[in-house]
This record gives C-alpha cells, structure tokens and sequence, in this order.
C-alpha cells in the first residue's frame, strides 16, 4: 500500500452524504426484513428487487464508491494495478 493512502481524509460534508445514502439502504433493508419476516419470502423478495431497482440502489451505492474512492493515490504499482485495484482482486463476485 502507498504510504499515501494509509491515511484517506473525506471532507465532513461528503462522509455525511455517503452516511446518509448508507443509512436509507441499510435501515430499508432492515424495516423491510421486519415488516416481510412472517409473510411469504416471495414478497419479501418481490420487494426488496422493487426497492433495489426503484430506488436507484445501485447508483447510490456507486456514488459512495467514488466519495470513498477519490481519496486515494491511484499510482500504479509494480503489477500494475493501484491499491483499490489490488484489494478488490479477490473479491469473488456472484455469477450466474
């Protein structure tokens, strides 16, 4: 890791914006599993793909992504890939 991004500071104002949009997904999700947790787990998942795809979840996801992101040095290193680059390697992402 670059001794760069050992330390990453986010101006107040836009920790608080990715706090906020962490923190509608978070609490939804969670209001929803209560409120969906003795009906039948079709309309839980109904609604929950509904909130995910009408409440632009993705996007407000990605856009703490690149708050959290913008922060840090992206210079390469010797493999080539910067640090995000190198610790989102090993992710192992769904697949169908």
């Amino acid at each position: 890791m670059l001794e760069k991004n050992k330390v990453i500071v986010i101006a107040g104002e836009s920790a608080l914006e990715a706090l906020a949009e962490i923190e509608f997904i978070l609490i939804s999700l969670h209001k929803m599993g209560s409120y969906y947790s003795d009906k039948p787990v079709e309309q839980y998942q109904r609604a929950t793909t509904e909130f995910i795809d009408n409440e632009k979840v993705t996007q407000k996801l990605a856009k703490v992504r690149r708050i959290i992101s913008e922060g840090f040095d992206t210079a390469l290193g010797e493999d080539d890939m910067d640090d995000i680059e190198r610790r989102m390697e090993g992710i192992d992402f769904w697949k169908p």
